[in-house]
């Protein structure tokens, strides 16, 4: 997030979009709320489905999955045309409007209706509410990145914050919203293949020379590593013949999960550490069992970029260790000796070697967190980011074209299916599923749809149906809703014994990171077997 949490509340304009607020981030999903209820913030909600948020929404946009670009760039369109852009802010902070000015001139609200779905009417209503404020917020999660233009859609997302000059002021910015409690501080920590810790590049030489210092070694290679999305199907090829993977079940998570099963079992050795025998665990040659939250110390980065102690509450069972244990052992096994006494040792070398947490320690997390880039050991921490000039000096607009999805439907597969979460399951269930009133609560998987559709299929409320896409099938309940439209069907991924990602595609990934289209693919519903 470019801005704290905190600034929720400040904002006069929440736009939340490809974010089931409620559901999946409900803590911070009660900041929107009383922005709206005591602060007299106006929200945007711009999602397929009637999410729960729509209820506190001055406006609700519902575009067709995949369509996200063209509604942003419909945003801009109005927005140059009626004059409403922040010109000051443009010309003292940015590069490249021009360019984008070129590519949205073709999308007048019509042209986006056509693509979109959005009556013109309501967009142009949107985009006056957003741009006529000092301060607007975007809130977005997956339902914006989990597509094969998912970097376009968020470039596309920074074009609208910066032509309104809403980065780097209180109450602006563009907050992407993490999906899980420490994916900011694993990226941070070089979870990538292709950065060290604090994103510092593996093929920048005086990058490396400074790692290999640090660490005492030489020959730290400059070649980016692969993506998981990469490893899987390296691994089914035999290019890849051992994986460690670590809190993390991709037999449930991966996209295709059945040619991902396939490729686990074609590797030689493949190594599983977590605090559960997972779906994926039961494959592995070995299993490391580690420690949870509550029996380790260490550090959390949360989705604001806030770095906050964790402290060990209770001892862990069995033979279980921390993470930082497991990797440390292993090294010292393998021949690189790592004698950490404990996690506060690891907290420093992390302040040696990554700039923007040099001013962190274990000390200076007593008693409160603190926002990264923190960059000395008197820094306050940096709650807001680009608040005088941007990290790279200038903003860069990027002139984005819509790029239709990867898989549209068709006679045989008519449907498209778009995938999630709900409030009282998490992730693959590995920790949630283990409660029996959580169970209770959200004991199965269904297909949401829309009545329309259901009387078209002959499906009622409650029955057992088979989905079906290139790439296989699962039966679900069918769970008849006005929550999604006509031609559209929601189905969470959480359970294991009905995978909808048996149903998504693995070779759809967007070009630069790689991620797959989780959020859009065809499908078919037919009668359960």
């Amino acid at each position: 997030m470019t801005n704290p949490i905190s600034d929720i509340e400040r904002a006069e304009v929440l736009l939340v979009t490809g974010s089931n607020t409620t559901e999946n981030h409900p803590v911070l999903s009660s900041y929107v709320k009383r922005a709206v209820t005591q602060k007299g913030a106006k929200l945007i909600v711009v999602d397929p489905r009637e999410i729960p948020l729509t209820r506190f929404a001055a406006k609700w946009l519902r575009p067709k999955p995949g369509t996200d670009i063209a509604w942003i760039n419909g945003f801009l369109h109005v927005i140059l045309k009626e004059g409403l852009l922040d010109e000051a802010y443009v010309k003292a902070r940015t590069v490249g409007l021009d360019d984008v000015k070129k590519v949205v001139e073709k999308y007048t609200p019509e042209y986006v209706e056509k693509i979109s779905g959005i009556p013109a009417a309501d967009l142009v209503e949107a985009a006056r509410l957003y741009a006529g404020v000092k301060a607007a917020s975007i809130l977005y999660t997956m339902g914006i990145t989990q597509h094969i233009c998912g970097t376009d859609n968020v470039k596309s997302l920074a074009n609208l914050a910066m032509i309104c000059g809403n980065v780097g002021i209180q109450g602006g910015g563009v907050n992407p919203l993490r999906g899980q409690n420490n994916v900011q501080g694993a990226c941070d920590m070089g979870g990538l293949p292709n950065v060290y810790s604090g994103y510092q590049a593996v093929n920048n030489a005086a990058v490396k020379e400074k790692m290999e210092k640090a660490w005492g070694v030489t020959g730290l290679s400059e070649k980016p590593g692969l993506t998981a999305t990469q490893m899987i199907p390296a691994a089914h090829e035999g290019k890849l013949k051992a994986l460690y993977i670590v809190g993390e079940n991709p037999l449930v998570s991966d996209p295709d999960v059945t040619h991902a099963e396939a490729s686990l079992r074609h590797l030689d050795f493949l190594v599983v550490e977590d605090i559960f025998l997972t779906e994926t665990a039961k494959l592995a040659h070995v299993v490391l069992p580690a420690a949870c939250f509550a029996e380790t110390s260490g550090t959390f980065s949360n989705t604001e970029r806030k770095v906050q102690r964790v402290r060990k509450a209770v001892d862990p069972p069995g033979l279980a260790k921390s993470d930082w244990e497991i990797v440390a052992d292993i090294s010292s096994r393998m021949g690189y000796p790592m004698s950490y006494p404990d996690a506060d040792a690891i907290m420093a070398e992390i302040a040696r070697v990554t700039p923007s947490y040099c001013g962190i320690s274990f000390k200076r997390l007593e008693k409160d967190g603190i926002h990264w880039p923190c960059t000395g050991t008197d820094h306050p921490g940096t709650p807001c980011l680009h608040v005088d000039k941007f990290a790279c000096g200038l903003g860069v607009f990027s002139a984005v074209e819509w790029t239709p999805p990867a898989e549209p439907v068709d006679a045989e597969y008519p449907l498209t299916l778009t995938t999630g979460r709900v409030l009282y399951q998490y992730h693959t269930g590995t920790m949630t599923m283990k409660s029996p009133g959580l169970n209770d609560r959200a004991p199965e998987c269904f297909v949401e749809m829309a009545a329309d559709d259901a009387r078209a299929l002959g499906v009622s409320d409650g029955q057992m149906v088979r989905v079906s896409s290139r790439r296989g099938g699962i039966e679900v309940r069918a769970k008849v809703s006005a929550m999604t439209p006509k031609g559209t069907v929601f189905i969470p991924f959480h359970w294991a014994s009905a995978a909808a990602n048996r149903l998504t595609s693995a070779t759809a990934l967007d070009p630069v990171c790689r991620i797959p289209e989780y959020k859009v693919c065809a499908v078919r519903i037919g009668a359960a077997v």
